[in-house]
């Protein structure tokens, strides 16, 4: 294919070199002249490991060329991929000044051409930036989005020291357009990339490597943290992180990633609190440790704030304990919204078959004691007559048929916290979706 990069940093560079080692023909453009020189000498703008070679052999094989003429480049190519920096400002937003100035020279360009073309967005921006490029391309060029060219939104995962390396082998290639024929083409285009590609919506695409890299960057905060917790115990801390990092099931894996509500159980919180402890024990800040279980509490407002903001006062609860399948309310996170909303005066009625008020013995019978004395006269193990007796139904397990009691009684609102679907109805509304 004819491609056309605009910006020839980082991102840009090594897209070019890598694209033409994949045999397409290349024109990057820039507005500096030094970085326009190299490229047409057989020399990248950066330093990276294999990169010099990738563009010396594309010069060679006259796959490569650079230029500041963005008109021949965009009339001389099918895509043009947008690479150029998008820098925070002072106040923490982004200047996408750069990026809104290409936007108007691929517009202008395209002006006068027949074909289709697509553009492809390669650099960091937030959710709605595709949309606006569009915008800026259609009043410019005076032709129609998704008729005369497309815009794709395909983030890039490039790690300094092994861009080339990540380039070929991504975790996944993402694509977001509404064009199925831009898809298409990217798709040919990445097909020898060794990675799953991945069409996803737009907005998904534009916000996935802030996700990522928020939490790469609490990944190293939280293991700094361990690390001066063991330190201060004599602890070799790379010894414990290692250990940690063996295990794949719950550890390093999609385990915990599903937002949601907050966790509860008898564990997860008297454990951190431990772990806190130690730290204030020995003088050690710890911000991040301490500042999870605030979350915590945040996330509990939340589901609190969507369900009285309802004018019914009668309040189903669909799953008391604190996981679904077991009947341990230790630390259940709804225990606490119900402790709450009985506070206030709300009526609220129960269903969890899991719970039997005879059975509560120990540690679980007294916290249910201290939190809500008359839970027996609450609780039931028929959720028809829960529904029935509720202007709000709260979903914190998946119970079966709840979707069908949702479309049932279109009387009745429902708030899902334990994502039991993803569709829109009028009387459903899900915490984190």
């Amino acid at each position: 294919m004819k491609i056309s990069i605009f910006g020839l940093g980082y991102v840009g560079c090594v897209s070019l070199g890598c694209l033409a080692k994949n045999g397409h023909s290349i024109i990057g453009v820039d507005v500096n002249q030094i970085k326009i020189d190299l490229i047409n000498e057989g020399k990248p703008t950066i330093i990276e490991k294999e990169i010099d070679d990738i563009i010396a052999e594309a010069l060679k094989n006259r796959k490569i060329s650079a230029t500041h003429d963005y008109l021949t480049a965009v009339n001389n190519s099918e895509i043009s991929i947008i690479a150029v920096g998008t820098p925070s400002t002072k106040k923490g937003h982004l200047n996408l000044n750069h990026i809104y100035k290409v936007a108007e020279e691929i517009g202008n360009a395209l002006k006068e051409k027949k074909s289709f073309h697509i553009i492809v967005i390669r650099s960091t921006v937030l959710p709605g930036t595709n949309f606006k490029i569009g915008e800026i391309i259609e009043k410019t060029s005076l032709k129609m989005r998704n008729k005369d060219f497309a815009v794709v939104s395909n983030p890039e995962f490039l790690r300094e020291g092994s861009a080339v390396k990540d380039y070929f082998n991504p975790p996944f290639t993402v694509l977001g357009s509404e064009n199925k024929f831009a898809l298409d083409e990217l798709e040919k285009l990445y097909s020898e990339i060794n990675a799953p590609i991945k069409r996803v919506s737009i907005e998904v695409a534009e916000l996935i490597k802030y996700v990522n890299n928020s939490f790469h960057a609490l990944k190293i905060v939280f293991a700094n943290e361990v690390g001066n917790i063991c330190k201060i115990l004599g602890i070799d801390s790379h010894e414990v992180m290692d250990l940690f990092a063996l295990d794949k099931q719950l550890n390093l894996s999609p385990y915990y990633l599903k937002p949601g509500f907050a966790y509860g159980g008898s564990c997860l919180p008297k454990d951190l609190k431990g772990l806190k402890t130690i730290a204030h024990e020995h003088y050690l800040s710890a911000p991040v440790l301490e500042s999870i279980e605030d979350s915590n509490q945040n996330q509990k407002q939340i589901a609190i704030e969507m369900i009285t903001k309802h004018r019914g006062k009668k309040i189903g609860i669909l799953g008391l304990s604190f996981k679904e399948g077991t009947d341990d309310l230790r630390y259940s996170p709804i225990v606490e919204v119900a402790e709450y909303l009985l506070g206030k005066g709300y009526e609220i009625n129960i269903f969890d078959k899991n719970v039997s008020i005879s059975k509560l013995t120990g540690t679980n019978k007294e916290y249910i004691d201290n939190h809500i004395p008359h839970l027996a006269v609450l609780v039931s193990d028929d959720i028809n007559r829960v529904i029935d007796l509720s202007d709000v139904l709260v979903i914190t397990h998946k119970i079966d048929r709840v979707v069908e009691y949702i479309e049932k009684y279109s009387d009745k609102f429902f708030i899902d916290l334990a994502r039991i679907t993803n569709n829109k109805y009028p009387n459903y509304e899900g915490i984190c979706w």
